[in-house]
């Protein structure tokens, strides 16, 4: 009996092991859910005089890319957040010392910024330095380490790929390593651009060559529902509250970027106020309603100077009530322009055609990301 006991006592630890051993294992087809997933993207933009046409499919495009991606889904059902960063290359009007790049901007959630910067763009010159501004771009940004975190550059151009004293090998060769795929975009005839060396950049990472009429212009079908939907954009940006040194400009920029997307047409204004209503659209850094999202002391740690003119004089009780009825509001115009987004798009599935499209920069663009993805168990809603 003593020695069954003993054999009791041993056989515990044991138990507990296999237990915990079983309790955790997950066979070839189980996922564990990512946490806080980020799809990040560098838009690397050749921006040489010929290039006039993909600039422009950029500005009228940027919305309308975001919110495709937008509606992506990590497994755990939470929509993963985007970051976008911008460069230009090719240009005469760079410094010929760091090979005709510059970075216009940082990885960044502020898409006003990216928008912002990507209508001070213009052509100019130029050499066309693939490599370099690839290796720059890895060098440059702050790429997470997450492998669940889908990282993509996305470099367009029409010249030829192997231009500069840094070989593209070398650069997809850097990329990879670091999990960054490299989509290669020429901009022209699909058997010009393998000439050009542009599908080897995007082979060796596992990345997609695609090309593009550059010169095709973005074409909008108009809805019975664009008016509306404006009309609640401009009740949408009353809810923002600034604060801090640079809250005013920001606020400011927010109304110059809804006038950049209407130089494109009312069609493109519903665009953006579709994406200012989802949860790619974040101000935390100048509006007071985002921030106390993620720290509601901002509401009572800002100096009153650094607050709109109504605010200054408020307590820090009148403060939270004013914060938590704006949020209420946002919540209740955004849900409203939800709902006439979902009949705008209905009634553009039924009046356009879709062949038009496969040769522009948003459709190139979405059909890599959709596809890279999957790899990081991202979905998509059929037809989105």
């Amino acid at each position: 009996m003593k020695l069954l006991h003993h054999y009791h006592l041993l056989s515990r630890p044991l138990v507990f092991l296999v237990a915990f051993l079983f309790m955790n294992f997950k066979t070839d087809n189980e996922v564990a859910p990512a946490k806080d997933q980020t799809i990040m993207m560098a838009l690397l933009l050749d921006t040489s005089n010929s290039m006039d046409g993909l600039i422009d499919q950029a500005k009228s495009q940027l919305w309308k890319i975001v919110n495709e991606v937008a509606v992506a889904k990590s497994v755990d059902g939470k929509r993963p957040n985007i970051k976008i960063a911008l460069y230009e290359y090719g240009n005469d009007g760079l410094s010929s010392s760091e090979g005709f790049i510059r970075q216009v901007s940082v990885l960044t959630e502020d898409l006003d910024v990216i928008s912002e910067k990507l209508f001070s763009l213009s052509t100019n010159g130029g050499n066309e330095f693939c490599g370099q501004v690839i290796k720059t771009a890895l060098n440059q940004l702050a790429w997470s380490a997450s492998k669940d975190d889908l990282k993509m550059i996305f470099i367009a151009g029409n010249e030829e790929f192997t231009q500069g004293s840094v070989s593209y090998q070398q650069a997809c060769d850097a990329a990879k390593k670091k999990g960054v795929l490299v989509n290669t975009i020429y901009c022209g005839n699909v058997n010009d651009g393998i000439g050009l060396g542009w599908n080897g950049g995007a082979e060796l990472t596992g990345g997609a060559f695609m090309s593009i009429d550059q010169n095709s212009k973005t074409a909008y079908v108009p809805t019975p529902y664009d008016g509306q939907i404006a009309a609640l954009n401009d009740k949408l940006n009353e809810t923002y509250v600034y604060y801090g040194a640079s809250g005013e400009y920001r606020k400011e920029q927010q109304i110059v970027q809804d006038n950049n997307a209407a130089s494109y047409g009312v069609a493109n204004v519903a665009e953006r106020s579709f994406c200012k209503s989802s949860h790619a659209y974040k101000n935390s850094s100048w509006d007071l309603v985002d921030a106390a999202k993620d720290n509601e002391k901002i509401i009572t740690e800002t100096r009153s100077d650094d607050l709109p003119t109504e605010m200054r004089n408020m307590s820090i009780e009148q403060r939270k009530v004013y914060i938590r009825q704006k949020s209420g509001e946002r919540t209740n115009i955004q849900a409203g322009i939800q709902s006439l987004n979902k009949k705008r798009q209905e009634f553009i599935y039924k009046n356009t055609s879709q062949s038009s499209k496969d040769k522009m920069l948003d459709a190139s663009m979405m059909k890599a990301i959709k596809e890279q993805g999957k790899a990081k168990n991202l979905k998509w809603q059929e037809g989105c």
